[in-house]
């Protein structure tokens, strides 16, 4: 038995999802979370698989996800649909329920959140709805499990009803849809009703699935009502289904008059202010990454130091007891153990960060941001629904790429997925705390200054590219419905905190893991491949290869030495490897940087092309090799341009200073990082602060300008 979820995106199917199947999916408070169907059995009941479907407005799909779920209901036809409502904007959800309806499948519907109707006052007759629509409904709340067991009973026994008497539209349009559903073949069955909706809408998908696209007596059929009405015929549906959705809930739903503003209304006209609004989102990725990386992060460096110490220590005595090879040991010590040792450090930085991040998404602040970013993006060619794929991008970058397909435009959502990864993803985390640490232990500022170069970047190269052919074209609109804001619930948090971390983990456990075997090897081998040890490493394969393209990264900044070549290309395997090639290279061969060369390491790995799984997944969804490649030397280019302006520029701005003089990569400093980190420096925390505000303020002067400056604006109603 199937049991599909169906709903408005926000309305809580992948949290009653979660309840159902106990699967430890993530819950976000954010529209665009669910991209891809997920299944798993019911709790209790094995035979039973309920389906997770992205979230959807309409059966009228206009976006990839969209898509998904509408074939999934009308040519899988699940045993059961659970029609999962947001009950707080009730009017607005019913409109896909009388399309669901109209597809003649078992129906449940689900009112959640009454939880939040109570508190409020609001009043909702479930009796009256569901005898007007002549399907079960059930009041529920998802988050706290109330209402289930009465639902899955309902769910478990559904059986077909007969299709209500109730006509919803008027009688012309339901004698012009009563003489398609005549046309059509018998094989649809009882779905025939919903195919001659879609055909009178002109839906584009469903005229060319049953070959009507050039049915003239349809058209006919149409044009004459369109011209009675003066409106095309999928305005009048929809207006016509509002208006049956309003004669539902007259007098089945009572409002408290709320007089007063919302709590949200009043965090909102703060957050979203047009000048407050970005010095606060900087500000908040400020004070997120000085607690994940400069403080409470640091304090757990060295308890993961000294684990990786006592586990290479035991193994050791383990191998010298039972006479292992000299080769053998350093493939465990200075290969495995060493190099998956120097990523694992960075893990608590890691969960603090995704743990910060999951407060901001489950409370709905992303929301905000994503709208925020949208009077930034749209100014300059990008969609506000490019930036949805961008949070998620900075937990990795392969999920992101995938849900760029909630950007219906293929110009715009082609330019999404090549830009996405200009975000700081969790395995970039490990060079940037890395460097932050040893470089920059006393300067709050550098981590968010990543995130805000990261972001002023997708915009300019948004600019770029929105003049070349590719990619020319108005944005597509953008439509999100801002969720009330909520307190996060710490089991939601912990479990989309883990899901990050447990995908690093996993990475560190396959790819990682044959990557620094692979590092292992080219430092202990020399050319003829002759067994050389890692103390002979300036011999190696390794050595040979940096040596060779150097050349390349020296305008960098990093070029004087092979190492640091070396370990910028072994990145392209997966981010987290630079940490573990500058940790099993460090410990023979001094690795030198300045602060301004660092910098410009930073700047490139931001940049440059992504791990090898993100490429597969650009790869995926491109659907094409031309534009991959295009994508990777574009992300290549951008890198190495903002390299060499950070190494130039910083040269000349701080020479004869500290930040130009190099200096080893000490790793003992990480034992006591936490020591090491000057929290008294409130002075620059208050001038970086004041700096961003400037900043913001500036940018939205320029945008301002940008208004009369003759670029072009998407003006596209929806």
């Amino acid at each position: 038995m199937r049991i599909a979820l169906a709903g408005n995106p926000n309305s809580g199917k992948t949290t009653l999802f979660n309840e159902l199947t106990g699967s430890a999916q993530h819950v976000g408070n954010w529209p665009g979370v669910t991209v891809e169907k997920k299944e798993g059995p019911l709790k209790h009941h094995k035979d039973v698989l309920v389906v997770d479907l992205p979230g959807i407005y309409s059966l009228s799909p206009y976006t990839l996800e969209e898509v998904i779920a509408r074939d999934y209901i009308v040519k899988e036809k699940p045993d059961v649909i659970i029609n999962i409502i947001d009950a707080t904007n009730i009017e607005r959800n019913l409109y896909l329920t009388t399309q669901i309806l109209e597809t003649n499948i078992p129906t449940i519907i689900a009112l959640n959140m009454m939880d939040v109707v109570k508190k409020s006052g609001d009043e909702i007759d479930i009796e009256k709805i569901s005898k007007r629509l002549n399907a079960p409904v059930v009041g529920i709340s998802a988050a706290y499990g109330e209402g289930l067991p009465e639902l899955l009973s309902k769910a478990l026994k559904a059986e077909k009803k007969a299709v209500t008497d109730e006509k919803i539209f008027s009688e012309d349009v339901e004698a012009a849809i009563e003489k398609i559903i005549n046309k059509l073949p018998d094989n649809l069955g009882e779905q025939r009703r919903y195919y001659a909706i879609k055909l009178f809408e002109r839906d584009e998908k469903i005229l060319e699935e049953l070959n009507f696209s050039t049915d003239k007596e349809l058209d006919e059929l149409i044009t004459s009502i369109e011209d009675k009405y003066d409106e095309d015929s999928d305005s009048l549906i929809t207006n016509e289904r509002y208006q049956y959705v309003g004669n539902i809930l007259k007098g089945n739903v009572v409002r408290k008059a709320h007089i007063s503003i919302s709590t949200s209304d009043k965090i909102d006209k703060v957050v979203t202010n047009k000048w407050l609004a970005l010095p606060i989102f900087f500000g908040i990725m400020w004070l997120i990454y000085y607690l994940s990386i400069t403080t409470i992060g640091d304090m757990f460096i060295g308890y993961v130091e000294e684990a990786a110490a006592f586990v290479s220590a035991k193994a050791t005595v383990l191998m010298e007891a039972g006479n292992v090879s000299e080769m053998l040991q350093s493939l465990v010590n200075d290969g495995v153990i060493g190099g998956i040792g120097a990523i694992f450090t960075f893990v608590p930085q890691m969960m603090i960060l995704f743990f910060f991040l999951s407060l901001l998404e489950d409370s709905g602040y992303m929301a905000r941001v994503a709208f925020i970013m949208d009077r930034i993006f749209r100014k300059f060619g990008l969609s506000g629904k490019s930036f949805i794929p961008m949070l998620i991008g900075t937990g990795c970058s392969v999920p992101a790429i995938m849900a760029s397909r909630t950007v219906e435009n293929v110009k715009d959502r082609d330019m999404t997925i090549l830009l996405t990864p200009f975000v700081p993803c969790g395995a970039k985390m490990p060079v940037f705390g890395m460097f932050i640490v040893m470089l920059f232990p006393t300067m709050a500022w550098v981590g968010p200054s990543i995130y805000i170069i990261a972001l002023a970047m997708i915009i300019v190269s948004g600019i770029i590219l929105k003049r070349t052919k590719r990619f020319k074209g108005d944005p597509a609109p953008f439509v999100m419905e801002l969720p009330t804001y909520k307190l996060p619930r710490l089991k939601g948090v912990i479990i989309h905190m883990w899901d990050k971390a447990k995908a690093f983990i996993i990475r560190a456990g396959t790819v990682i893991f044959i990557s620094v075997i692979v590092i292992w090897f080219l430092q202990s081998f020399s050319p003829s491949l002759k067994y050389i040890g890692v103390e002979n490493m300036d011999d190696s394969i390794l050595a040979a290869f940096g040596n060779a393209v150097k050349f390349i990264f020296k305008p960098l900044g990093f070029g004087n030495s092979w190492a640091t070549p070396a370990a910028a290309v072994t990145g392209m395997i997966a981010k987290e490897v630079v940490v573990a090639t500058f940790a099993s290279i460090g410990s023979v061969v001094p690795i030198e940087f300045s602060q301004v060369s660092a910098f410009s390491f930073m700047m490139f790995t931001v940049f440059a092309a992504p791990c090898i799984a993100a490429i597969g997944a650009m790869r995926a969804e491109f659907g094409n090799t031309k534009d991959t490649v295009f994508a990777l030397v574009f992300q290549t280019g951008v890198a190495y341009i903002m390299a060499f302006l950070a190494n130039t520029i910083g040269n000349l701005v701080f020479a004869g200073t500290d930040a130009t003089k190099l200096q080893p990569l000490d790793y003992t400093i990480m034992e006591d990082a936490s020591e090491a980190v000057d929290i008294s420096g409130g002075g620059q925390i208050v001038l970086v602060i004041f700096g961003l505000i400037i900043a913001a303020v500036i940018i939205n002067i320029i945008i301002d300008k940008v208004k009369h400056s003759g670029m072009k604006t998407a003006k596209k109603g929806v």
